[in-house]
């Protein structure tokens, strides 16, 4: 008996971990990492002098940003399974293609939430409320029944609260929301709707097949492309202008040299055309970008 209950232990045990796998294949994990950045850019403008206990704090913070990222993207995959099915391009990927049912996912998504909001609890209820606000930003983002990412600029005004609340969460993680807080996460916000305008426009020919009604399905691919260029060369103009004010490091008035850069990248992707994959290749060139003037925010206010 004891030997059947052991091989059976020993049977069950793979497929736990087979079936963990799958859950984890579901968490679109680059994307996830390349969130990670703003709000510990958020921490490091109100964390003061860093203490051991901070670190802990940190490392807190990290971990719920992780959770919090992935259910966002863990619930837009579920409630966008039926129109990834249809793109060819994507379909292999989804979780479906992976032996996961859609109610599997949505307690996979429900977990992470639960997890998250768990950590960010134990920070301080300031992190658990913006917390809870992107969540619900990403809820209405992506429910089924409100539809708001076919809801042209009520979509691209989400993204931009959900930027600004995603640096004010590592922010409100030590300390109470400033003047400071509130105009620097303006920045990410600029950011966060300039990158939606592009990734439409990336996704227009699969968000038209499937009928959801984008910027760039209701104005048109180009108009969408042009629309987060404007917001993007925004967002330079305007870190550079908070860095004259003294809201950022000084040194950050290096990131006007950018504008031509991001000009000439945009430029060669219209010039090849709009595709997926230039667009993608335009996406990795402005993402190196503002990923140096993120190192360099956290360098100097660190050292400062």
């Amino acid at each position: 008996m004891t030997q059947i209950a052991s091989e059976t232990v020993g049977q069950s045990r793979p497929r736990a971990v087979q079936l963990l796998f799958r859950w984890f294949s579901c968490i679109r994990f680059d994307e996830v990492a390349a969130l990670q950045a703003t709000p510990i850019i958020g921490a490091v403008f109100s964390i003061g002098a860093l203490s051991a206990s901070h670190a802990l704090t940190v490392a807190i913070m990290i971990a719920g940003n992780f959770c919090l990222m992935a259910h966002v993207f863990v619930l837009n995959d579920w409630s966008g399974i039926d129109g990834d099915l249809r793109d060819p391009d994507r379909a292999n990927r989804t979780f479906a293609a992976k032996g996961l049912t859609r109610t599997e996912v949505g307690y996979l998504a429900g977990s992470l939430l639960a997890i998250s909001l768990l950590l960010f609890g134990l920070i301080n209820t300031r992190a658990l409320v913006a917390a809870m606000a992107i969540a619900g930003l990403s809820a209405l983002y992506s429910s089924p029944t409100l539809h708001l990412k076919g809801a042209p600029l009520f979509n691209s005004a989400l993204h931009f609260v959900g930027g600004c609340a995603h640096f004010l969460l590592g922010y409100a993680a030590f300390g109470a929301i400033n003047a400071q807080g509130l105009v620097v996460s303006c920045f990410f916000g600029l950011v966060f709707t300039a990158g939606h305008f592009t990734h439409e426009a990336r996704d227009y020919d699969v968000d038209l097949l499937n009928g959801i009604r984008t910027n760039a399905v209701a104005f048109g691919k180009t108009r969408s492309f042009v629309a987060g260029l404007v917001l993007f060369i925004s967002a330079y103009a305007f870190v550079v202008a908070l860095a004259a004010l003294g809201f950022v490091p000084h040194v950050l008035v290096f990131a006007a040299a950018f504008i031509p850069v991001h000009l000439w990248a945009s430029s060669r992707a219209m010039r090849a055309g709009l595709t997926a994959e230039n667009l993608r290749r335009l996406q990795r060139c402005y993402r190196a970008l503002f990923a140096i003037i993120g190192i360099v925010m956290i360098v100097m206010v660190a050292l400062s």
